[in-house]
């Protein structure tokens, strides 16, 4: 069971700059390949940090003024956001042994 939020324009706020815990936004898009390849990985992480780590995903065809905001160019582009700002930018897919090295360093910190 998947724990991860879809967030738009209007609950971005609430979702993630608001947070009491470190927030990862991946955004993504429909039409992406390396997207679709990382959201089962999402899927997985979001119960594993169940309480630690809050997985949003802001689709940025329908968020457009979000991923200009937050200088999102390619995607899938993963955002980790601390006390509401991003404290590391992650762009490009990865496997999950590298995004779990990524959600210790921001869980840790």
């Amino acid at each position: 069971m998947s724990m991860v939020i879809n967030a738009t324009s209007d609950t971005f706020k609430q979702e993630v700059l608001d947070s009491d815990m470190p927030v990862v936004v991946d955004f993504w898009a429909t039409w992406c390949g390396p997207c679709r390849a990382v959201a089962p990985i999402l899927d997985e992480l979001s119960t594993e940090y169940l309480g630690k780590v809050k997985i949003v995903k802001v689709d940025t065809d329908e968020n457009q003024d979000l991923a200009m905001a937050y200088g999102v160019m390619s995607i899938p582009t993963m955002a980790f956001f601390k006390g509401g700002s991003v404290v590391k930018t992650l762009v490009g897919a990865r496997p999950k042994a590298q995004l779990i090295e990524q959600f210790d360093e921001v869980v840790g910190s």
